[in-house]
């Protein structure tokens, strides 16, 4: 998918939300349990119900990996559900892979080729050689990790190194790689007050904002520092849609929250316009 393609459906369904797929087995409805495949009955449910009022998904993928080949086929069952059903949907294997250029190479055609995901998040600490053999395939995206809504971030993400902030040497550092059109970033909502700045770096770039609502992140913050005149965000939501239920009914209130991110994000997109 094109970033032309995603705008367009960002202002068609007057929404950039996200939903996380993170399914664990000890938080879904138990009549799921009975199924042959309890995650991906979950995920199918979820997307059923939810799909008209998101842009994007995000199955974590160590949610799957934790359940050895019968998680990694659910993985797989759920992204080839949706780019049967919902081509339109941008889908994110969150995988947050790095490492030397061949092994890098073997990540990518995993999750790009194998899978067929539109993009994967990347972690940059390895550098240069580690991010771009994912920026190599035409029409993928690369999510790097930029400023992370963990109290960890800290520990290196904000420290000053000659005079400077690592994350913004990252971010700077970043822009001059090949393909570096094919980068979008992690920004964590609860780093919203940054967002002014990191906006002077990367201002026409995909933000990938995880942390609104259970992390404490707050939408209008995001919108007011982050938004760009093409949208530039994806707000994710995990815990605060999918376990919105325990019980049978635990789809449609998936759906209703939502439908309240969403018309939240109308109001925005209406305020920023």
């Amino acid at each position: 998918m094109t970033t032309a393609q995603l705008v367009s459906e960002i202002k068609r369904k007057q929404s950039f939300l996200c939903i996380g797929l993170d399914v664990d087995l000890n938080k879904i409805p138990e009549h799921l349990l009975k199924e042959e495949d309890p995650i991906f009955a979950f995920n199918k449910a979820i997307i059923d119900a939810t799909h008209h009022l998101c842009v994007a998904y995000k199955p974590n993928t160590a949610f799957y990996e934790a359940y050895g080949i019968k998680g990694w086929q659910a993985l797989e069952k759920t992204i080839t559900y949706l780019n049967e059903k919902h081509p339109e949907i941008f889908t994110i294997a969150d995988a947050k892979r790095g490492d030397i250029g061949n092994t890098s190479t073997m990540y990518a055609k995993a999750f790009f080729e194998d899978l067929a995901f539109d993009s994967v998040t990347v972690a940059p600490y390895m550098g240069k050689d580690s991010v771009e053999p994912f920026l190599a395939f035409e029409n993928k995206h690369t999510i790097m990790l930029a400023l992370t809504s963990n109290q960890g971030a800290f520990d290196f993400q904000t420290k000053t190194v000659n005079g400077k902030e690592l994350y913004k040497q990252v971010l700077e550092t970043s822009k001059t790689w090949n393909n570096s059109e094919n980068l979008m970033y992690v920004v964590g909502a609860t780093k919203a007050e940054y967002l002014a700045d990191i906006r002077q770096i990367i201002p026409d770039s995909f933000l990938l904002v995880p942390g609104v609502g259970a992390q404490g992140g707050n939408l209008q913050d995001v919108c007011k520092y982050g938004m760009n005149g093409s949208v530039g965000l994806l707000i994710n939501s995990s815990r605060g849609i999918i376990y919105a239920s325990k019980d049978t009914d635990f789809a449609q209130a998936a759906a209703i929250k939502a439908e309240e991110l969403q018309q939240q994000m109308k109001a925005e997109l209406g305020r920023h316009s």
